[in-house]
């Protein structure tokens, strides 16, 4: 587990059991899908379609 899935999982916790998922962002650049880099440095979106999702299982 990475520091970011460790992070996530960090924060899922205070909320009952995490689930994390994968995001195919690349997928979803390449299918003309816009991304925003915000001060802070996270990428964001406007929408994650379901199909650009997979469950990583922990």
């Amino acid at each position: 587990m990475n520091m970011d899935e460790a992070t996530a999982v960090k924060v899922g916790q205070r909320h009952g059991k995490p689930v994390i998922y994968q995001v195919k962002s690349g997928d979803m650049y390449r299918d003309g899908y816009k991304f925003f880099c915000s001060v802070n440095g996270v990428w964001l979106t406007k929408s994650v379609p379901v199909k650009y999702l997979s469950l990583n299982n922990m």
